[in-house]
């Protein structure tokens, strides 16, 4: 038995053996610490605030709840079961290899278009700084940096990783310190604003039910990435007490960095403010307290968190696609692996990334468009696989090993029922606004279609 599968049944290869465990807990924690700190968090939430108003800090703590219930439950499979397919491997175990094949492809793709947006926004960045050059350029040097950074070993992805997230980790941690400081009148310069932010200006639901709902949906996809730490588990040195310990500290982190976070903005700086939306809530906040350099400062922790995450999906992209070929749903040469690196999903995912970049340029009005949309609602998708599995696998890991379940779901079955729901609530709320009608439907249409071919693979399979 590998130190990174457990008892894989019939028919599922064990993924993880040629891979190499050169992640030190150390990057693990700090992953797990700033993996939850995206570029959406410092630039998008900006949109979400002047929707919702001083509203967007239920809207985060909503979406932030539903959140942590799902790494609950993604966190008590991996740990159960340690793979690099994460939960792609627990929907195969669980529901069969169509639903592995889906949830993984799909996650693939949203992964490599989102390592290409990441670029652009890290490029738009450094032009800003130097006018004049290529944002193609820019994309095209982040992009070999940070391939040739995977290619090499797992090891310099994880330190990567653990720089960049403490950076981040400590710009938020910073940001938090003087905001409360703010707030209560005790940071020099300043006189505390009391509840007037929050008050004023229309209320707490300035736009009523219909903002928070804008709010609601724009904070759901700012938590987008939080998977990545259960892939890289099982490249760790320790994967069971990786992914519990990530998995136990996520209730603290999400409530911390974005909901705090988001309370402080809206209770210093007025939620109509134009600020909020052209320079982002976090450098509004910061001009507001009068801090020099704010502006400039903020930028560059954003472009951090965009190089952070280029890194980390294209990491996870590679790693999501070898462990599908392992498991005999893609090309065979994506799985090979050369020093403990799968070096072809390495490349083919960063090509893949650099094409949507190209597209972005050459068709930004149809084939562009089309892509984001596609991807739109991707990450729900993944969140019914994984709760879906999670209700499978529970009673079996119960019944034939439960000493595997070092972390359990809370009020199983119920939670995980809850969580279905609200799901599904978000599928409806969707619908009905305009904006992501469009990227329902589209990522509806590729699920099927992915969900169509894996099926037709399976049995295809089964006959022979």
């Amino acid at each position: 038995m590998s130190r990174t599968t457990l008892d894989a049944p019939p028919g599922t290869p064990d993924t993880d053996v040629s891979l190499s465990h050169g992640l030190k807990q150390r990057h693990l924690s700090m992953i797990a610490l700033g993996g939850v700190i995206g570029a959406g968090l410092f630039v998008g939430s900006g949109a979400g605030i002047a929707a919702a108003g001083p509203s967007i800090v239920i809207a985060y703590a909503v979406s932030g709840l539903l959140v942590m219930l799902v790494m609950r439950m993604l966190g008590e499979m991996s740990a159960a079961y340690p793979s690099s397919g994460s939960f792609s491997a627990h929907a195969e175990r669980a529901i069969g290899p169509w639903a592995g094949f889906t949830a993984g492809w799909s996650f693939w793709v949203l992964l490599c278009t989102a390592v290409g947006l990441e670029g652009i926004g890290a490029a738009k960045i450094v032009t800003g700084w130097l006018p004049g050059t290529p944002e193609w350029a820019w994309v095209a040097l982040f992009m070999v940096v940070f391939c040739a950074t995977n290619l090499a070993a797992v090891k310099n992805f994880g330190e990567f990783e653990f720089w960049f997230s403490a950076l981040k980790v400590g710009a938020i941690s910073l940001f938090l310190v003087l905001g409360v400081l703010a707030i209560a009148g005790v940071l020099p310069g300043t006189d505390s604003p009391g509840a007037s932010n929050l008050t004023g200006a229309g209320g707490f639901l300035p736009n009523g039910s219909e903002g928070l709902v804008i709010g609601l949906l724009a904070s759901v996809f700012a938590y987008g990435g939080l998977e990545t730490v259960t892939i890289a588990a099982a490249e760790s040195e320790n994967p069971v007490k990786g992914v519990a310990s990530a998995v136990r500290t996520a209730m603290w982190r999400i409530a911390l960095f974005y909901v705090g976070s988001m309370a402080v903005i809206v209770t210093l700086v007025p939620w109509d403010s134009k600020e909020v939306v052209e320079k982002g809530p976090y450098v509004a906040a910061l001009d507001h307290l009068g801090i020099p350099g704010a502006a400039q400062l903020m930028k560059v922790v954003v472009l951090v968190a965009l190089l952070s995450a280029m890194n980390a999906n294209i990491y996870g992209a590679s790693r999501i696609g070898y462990s599908l070929v392992a498991r005999g749903q893609g090309p065979k040469a994506l799985g090979r692996v050369s020093g403990g690196v799968p070096r072809i999903a390495v490349l083919a995912s960063s090509v893949f990334g650099f094409v949507c970049v190209v597209l972005s340029y050459w068709r930004p009005n149809d084939v562009f468009p089309w892509l984001l949309n596609m991807i739109g609602a991707v990450i729900l998708v993944v969140w019914i696989f994984i709760a879906v599995s999670q209700l499978r696998l529970r009673r079996q890991v119960e019944r034939e090993a439960p000493e595997k379940l070092v972390v359990r779901m809370w009020a199983f079955p119920v939670l995980t029922w809850v969580a279905l729901a609200g799901m599904a609530a978000i599928f409806v709320l969707m619908a009905r606004e305009p904006d992501t009608r469009v990227q329902l439907y589209s990522t509806g249409g590729m699920t099927l279609f992915l969900a169509a071919v894996g099926y037709a693979w399976q049995r295809a399979r089964a006959r022979h």
